[in-house]
């Protein structure tokens, strides 16, 4: 302990210029902090922050850890393959089919002219969106398509339900990119903003407090071992230290009050409740009605069958 306090009453008895006296200040808190996270100071030592301040830094904390809690579950939504993993096989094929056609095309530009067979230019397959609503919409209509090219397949009820099966999901494969885009535009965006922004100034105030408070523990204990001939320079440094600590906890204090009264959040969690309930909303009506006209051919297609067996 005495060493500790010989080390920072030396560095602060150093006759020293204006940036490497702000260099001593930081060691001196370097010092204070270890001295703290080892046990080294009473608790009666440590200067106490206002309750105010310490209640808003809770608070603050929490509203930080709802952001990111919430925030790393809705980045899905950022990404609109997010409820149909495997995508991943089709965006592989995809590619070796793009590598293909640029190869094809690269050949047919630069062998004109020459020896060798030029082969025609093929237009680049038009990119799929890769979410669950469209795939279901892409399997249903070429199911359809292929029961529909069989004899009599016109009249066949599955591929009729197959049909109607993929217009609703097309229909909902477009309410789904709206919701993902209104979710990314006015809850995503904004989230982030408030984390990085309001919040982030506020926790960079906080450690200005903290880092103020340990300068002013360090100068205490710098005053208590100094010798008598520098004690009123000591004394200074004590006092301009309490005068900084109090600003910067006043300036917290304002800057935490402002981050927790901002209703910007709250408005962007009803903007992610509101795009989620307007897709939801439009997939049940759809499925709704398409359910309906399923409905009514699986009827139809079980009193055949019935009628049928009967004979």
């Amino acid at each position: 302990m005495d060493g500790w306090n010989k080390l920072q009453s030396s560095i602060s008895g150093l006759n020293l210029g204006q940036s490497a006296n702000k260099l001593a200040k930081g060691f001196n808190s370097s010092v204070q902090a270890t001295k703290e996270r080892l046990g080294h100071v009473a608790p009666e030592e440590i200067t106490e922050l206002p309750q105010e301040y310490k209640d808003l830094e809770a608070r603050v904390d929490a509203l930080r850890q709802a952001h990111l809690a919430l925030l790393k579950i809705t980045k899905a939504y950022e990404n609109e393959s997010y409820d149909y993993p495997t995508q991943i096989q089709e965006s592989i094929t995809e590619l070796s089919t793009t590598i293909g056609h640029g190869i094809t095309n690269f050949a047919a530009t630069n062998l004109k002219g020459t020896n060798l067979p030029t082969p025609s230019p093929v237009a680049p397959q038009l990119a799929q969106h890769k979410t669950l609503p469209h795939a279901l919409c892409r399997a249903a209509t070429n199911a359809a398509a292929a029961m529909q090219r069989t004899p009599g397949g016109n009249e066949d009820k599955l591929g009729k339900a197959l049909s109607v099966y993929a217009e609703v999901f097309d229909n909902i494969a477009t309410a789904r990119i709206q919701q993902d885009d209104s979710i990314q535009k006015q809850y995503l965006y904004p989230w982030q903003t408030t984390l990085s922004t309001s919040i982030n100034v506020a926790m960079k105030a906080r450690q200005a407090v903290r880092v103020s408070r340990l300068e002013l523990d360090a100068a205490k204990q710098t005053l208590k071992s100094t010798s008598p001939a520098k004690q009123e320079q000591a004394r200074l440094d004590v006092e301009n230290a309490e005068d900084d600590l109090v600003q910067k906890t006043e300036v917290a204090i304002t800057l935490m009050k402002t981050v927790l009264e901002n209703p910007e959040p709250l408005k962007n969690l009803n903007e992610l409740a509101k795009a989620q309930l307007l897709y939801y909303a439009a997939a049940a009506e759809a499925l709704s009605s398409a359910q309906g006209e399923i409905e009514e051919l699986s009827v139809a297609a079980e009193g055949e069958y019935r009628k049928s067996r009967d004979h």
